[in-house]
Formats: structure tokens, C-alpha cells, sequence
């Protein structure tokens, strides 16, 4: 039996955009032979669709498109489609009013459907807040003219619970576990499972894991493309019954592939070499993605971001142009008294490597415009972090302005580190309708520029950026580590706090300052109110700041090791 398997790249809401694409890959496997065709969680109106599924007119419309969709199908092919579905007997028993289902649609007609059974309310997912959960895992009977097939049909989280992989449950079922036990032949799971570093190679592990301890082959189809903050990187697999990778789909792109069970031997029969895993290669291709599709999705085809020969915007950049092509992509210079002519230089040698255009814009006369309408407010004061903050924000108003003239997408170029500790400026550097590194550590970023730069057969980042100590500019000679760790200890230590949720004294125990500890974590809390106006950045890590975090503002955090060091 020949299963075709559909990675596909929907848009949110766009029903009939995502059904078109639905029917293109269906036509491709029925022109191949295909039996079935599997395509991913919610690929009818895109995952996550959050609360466009409060409309039951948006949810009565997509029963509506896929009911088209069954009509236009190859009637020889089987087409698993990830759809809503109402529960009709949400009022009689005080139920959720929908299922995340997957429905497969044959000759002409919706011929089955199954309900996802666990629901995630972790990091990013809030699937409680709208779906009821299935009640039990079902089996598909596929009859050919050579074999009849068992097929365990899955939902992305029903695959995510063996407590031998993990070392607990975190559901109180096991679905897999619960079709073998009821003599299934072969899995199939419909996924829309989002990017972070080191996903897809735990992906690997998990499915290879079930797959040999339930001597079952296990074909996962993943979603594709960006949506909003999140990124899905595709990577969707067929493991054989041993544990290892039948096949393996392309990652951050559309792919369709195909794979064959031997009904005789219980068994997908392909077999390929386990990838070898880059996770900077990764990251980049991520954010990459990430950029385009916000950008198409919403409508933009050019960028405008602020240049300030700094390593963040060069990375930014590089994104930007990669993502859009050069020729869409401007980058502002906007040089203040403060900033140093090696700035303005690799800036516009960065512009030059990427192929860019490039405006100037100096601030200096803005800069006394400010100073000479706040002179009688702030006269009696020294000048700070105040006035500093004005260049930021006047950088912030003109990008704003070029973006609104010329519908451009801003993008702001801030890191995660620089978010963490609200070394940032609201209303200046975090202006922007995308963040685009806002999850990435500074070390990182160092990390994908270098990357860059080996991996092209020209040099991107100019070697005086990565090389030159990082500084705001905002007054002379200022640098980062004038008001910040160094970033090897500032990224390690944000880490342990915000992705590993270890505990101050914990960070003492590896080695951390107690005074430093501290500092950063009253600077953390202290930035919650920025980071909540901030634009939507994205997701790259497995905690970044976004859906997934979720912390009050006006709170008390975590108290800080003080007391236990007798400071």
C-alpha cells in the first residue's frame, strides 16, 4: 500500500486557500499510485487558530469547505484532513462545544473521523480552552485489492505521552498504547508540533522509541511554515517497526514524499540514513521562515529595520534579505553625535555584502529639538538614562514613520538577552511590527553570524562587527558591559532562570555570583511591563518570551539569594 504524505505550509483561516492545497497534493498522489494521503493537524484552517474558533459561523464554514473539498478529492484516494468538528453532545453533558479532529474524506464524502484525545495547555498550546477531548483511540480498516490494513489514527499529543521515553505520564491515557492493545497494523499521527532548538531530533528519538517498543510503524506528518510568533519546521517521518526512519520529509519547507507498507511483513519497506542534525543551520532556516511567512501571511513584501553597524542588526539584516531578497529590504542609518564612524562603516558594508538599500538619516538636530522643549522640566536634573533613551525613541518614530508612508514591515532587532533584562527602549529599539531575534541569546547571535559567514562562499557579516566589543551608542564610549554581565554569563544564567525554571539558589550552586543573581532577576521582573508591548517575536528556544510566558506584572518574583548568603 502506497501512503502519500503531505507537509504543507497553511495559512490561518485561508479555508479554501489551505483545502486548494489539500486537493494539489491529493491529484500528485493519485497520479502516483497513492492509497492514502496523510495531511496535518488542523490543515484545513491552520494551527494554532486560537479564537477564530469562537465563531461557529468560521467553524460551520470549515464543515462546509471540507464537504467541497470531499466532492473535488481523487475518489481512489483516502485523504486524512486535520479539521474542527462540533460536539453535538457538548449541552446535554456540559462539554467543550468542538473536537480537533481528523476526518478522511473518500469518494466523495466524509467516510470516518477521529478526535484528538490529549489536549495541551503547556507553553504556547491552549487546546482546554477549546476542544473536548476523544474519548477513545479508533482504528481506520484500508481494504485493497492485495491486503487489508489496521490503521491506529493519531492526533500530535497522543503521541507525546510514553512514560518509558519520558519518564512519567503527563496524561493519565496512552493512545498508542491503547491501539496496539487493540491490534493495529500500522500509526499515523497528524501533527502541527512547533520549532524550537533541538526539536526535531527529539521528535526522531520519541517516534524511533514507540515505534520499537510497540513493534508498530509509525508514519507523523508535521505542519510547516510560520504562523504568527511560531514556527513549524516540518521534518515529518515514517519509522518502520524497529525504530528506524523509513523516510524523511525536508525541513522548513512544503515537501510531499511517499512510503510503502508491505501488508506481508507488517513493515514500511523504505530505509534511509538518520540525518545529521545542524542546530544553527536549523536556527537560521527557522527565523528565516519565520520572517517570510509572517511578512507574506500578513501581506508585506518589503522590510525596513534601523542599521546601526551593530552585530544584531546585522543578523537582523541578513534575515531580512534572505527571507524577502535584497531588493526588498532597506536598512536606515541614523547616526547621533554618540555614534562612532566604524559604525556607519560596517553598516554600510554590511548593506553593500547583502546587496540592500541603504538610507541616512543623522539625528543630531532632533536631538536638540528634544533637548530645547524639555529644557525647563529637566533643568535642575543631571542628564541619565532619560535623555539616552530620546535617540532610541527618535530612531523608533522615524522607522515607524517609513514603515506607515510606505507600508514596509518594521522589524525590530533586539535579542533575548537584551529583552530578558529590559535592556531595551520602549518606543525606540522594540518598535516594530515583528521581533525577529527577540528569542535568540546574544551568544547565539554571535553564533549564526559566524555561522553565516562560514557557510556562504562570501562574507555576510563584516569581521569588524563580530570582532568590535557591542555597545548601544547612546553616550561616549559606552559599551554593554558597562551595565551588564558579560554575555557568556548573562546567557548561561538566563537559561537556568527563565528555559531550565531553576531556582536562585540553584543558580549559586553552579557557580553564579549571588549579587549578580540577584541583580537579574530584579531586572527580569523589571521588564515584564516592556516585554508585554513588545512585538511578536519569533519562538526559538522552548521558553521564550510570548504565548508561552505568561507572567504577572504587577507581582512579586522569585525572591533572590540574599538572605541565605548573609548580604
Amino acid at each position: 500500500m502506497k501512503i502519500a504524505i503531505a507537509q504543507l505550509n497553511p495559512t490561518i483561516g485561508d479555508l479554501e486557500g489551505n483545502a486548494a492545497a489539500i486537493l494539489r497534493a491529493a491529484e500528485r498522489a493519485s497520479a502516483q499510485g497513492a492509497t492514502m494521503l496523510l495531511s496535518p493537524e488542523l490543515s484545513l484552517c491552520g494551527y494554532p487558530p486560537r479564537d477564530l474558533l469562537d465563531y461557529p459561523v468560521f467553524v460551520e464554514r470549515m464543515d462546509k469547505v471540507l464537504e467541497e473539498l470531499a466532492r473535488d478529492l481523487p475518489p481512489e484516494v483516502m485523504v486524512f484532513v486535520g479539521t474542527v468538528k462540533f460536539n453535538l453532545a457538548a449541552d446535554r453533558h456540559g462539554e467543550k462545544g468542538l473536537f480537533n479532529s481528523a476526518v478522511v474524506l473518500y469518494r466523495g464524502r466524509q467516510y470516518a473521523q477521529f478526535h484528538k484525545r490529549l489536549l495541551p495547555t503547556y507553553d504556547v498550546f491552549d487546546e482546554r480552552r477549546y476542544f473536548q477531548p476523544g474519548s477513545q483511540s479508533q482504528i481506520l480498516t484500508v481494504k485493497t485489492e492485495n491486503e487489508t490494513v489496521r490503521v491506529g489514527v493519531t492526533i500530535c499529543e497522543d503521541l507525546w505521552n510514553d512514560e518509558e521515553f519520558w519518564g512519567k505520564r503527563s496524561y493519565a491515557a496512552n493512545p498508542l498504547a491503547d491501539l496496539v492493545e487493540q491490534g493495529v497494523d500500522l500509526a499515523v499521527n497528524l501533527s502541527a508540533s512547533p520549532y524550537n532548538i533541538g526539536k526535531p531530533a527529539l521528535r526522531e528519538a520519541m517516534l524511533s522509541h514507540s515505534a520499537s517498543r510497540y513493534s508498530v510503524p509509525i508514519i507523523y506528518v508535521n505542519q510547516v511554515g510560520g504562523n504568527d510568533d511560531l514556527i513549524f519546521d516540518g521534518h515529518s517521518l515514517a519509522i518502520n517497526r524497529s525504530g528506524a526512519v523509513a523516510t524523511h520529509l525536508a525541513g522548513f519547507q512544503p515537501d510531499l514524499q511517499w512510503v510503502i507498507f508491505n501488508g506481508e511483513k507488517q513493515d514500511l519497506i523504505e530505509s534511509v540514513p538518520t540525518q545529521e542534525r545542524d542546530e544553527i543551520a536549523e536556527m537560521h532556516s527557522a527565523l528565516v521562515l519565520g520572517v517570510r511567512d509572517y511578512a507574506r501571511k500578513c501581506g508585506f513584501s518589503k522590510i525596513v529595520l534601523g542599521l546601526s553597524g551593530g552585530i544584531d542588526s546585522a543578523l537582523v539584516a541578513a534575515i531580512a534579505a534572505e527571507a524577502l531578497s535584497p531588493e526588498n529590504v532597506l536598512g536606515v542609518l541614523m547616526p547621533s553625535p554618540y555614534s562612532s564612524d566604524h559604525s556607519i562603516a560596517d553598516a554600510l558594508q554590511l548593506a553593500q555584502n547583502l546587496g540592500i538599500q541603504t538610507e541616512t538619516i543623522p539625528i543630531a538636530d532632533l536631538m536638540t529639538g528634544f533637548d530645547r522643549s524639555l529644557h525647563s522640566l529637566f533643568s535642575e536634573t543631571e542628564p541619565g538614562v532619560a535623555e539616552e533613551n530620546i535617540q532610541s525613541r527618535i530612531r523608533g518614530n522615524l522607522l515607524m514613520a517609513i514603515a506607515n508612508k510606505f507600508g514596509h514591515l518594521l522589524l525590530s532587532t533586539g535579542n533575548k538577552s537584551e529583552m530578558a533584562v529590559g535592556y531595551c527602549t520602549l518606543y525606540g529599539d522594540m518598535d516594530g511590527g515583528l521581533a525577529a531575534i527577540a528569542d535568540v541569546p546574544k551568544t547565539r547571535v554571535y553564533e549564526l553570524c559566524e555561522w553565516l559567514n562560514r557557510n556562504c562562499d562570501r562574507e555576510i557579516i563584516p569581521q569588524h562587527i563580530l570582532e568590535k566589543p557591542p555597545s548601544a551608542e547612546l553616550k561616549p564610549d559606552q559599551c554593554d558591559r558597562d551595565s551588564l554581565p558579560d554575555y557568556s554569563i548573562l546567557d548561561d544564567l538566563l537559561q537556568r532562570l527563565i528555559g531550565d525554571r531553576q531556582s536562585p539558589a540553584d543558580l549559586v550552586t553552579a557557580g553564579h555570583d549571588p549579587a549578580v543573581v540577584n541583580r537579574i532577576i530584579r531586572l527580569v521582573k523589571r521588564a515584564e511591563f516592556k516585554r508585554r508591548q513588545a512585538p511578536p517575536g519569533l519562538k526559538v528556544t522552548s521558553k521564550a518570551f510570548g504565548t508561552g510566558w505568561r507572567m504577572p506584572i504587577a507581582a512579586k518574583g522569585l525572591q533572590g539569594v540574599s538572605a541565605m548568603n548573609n548580604e
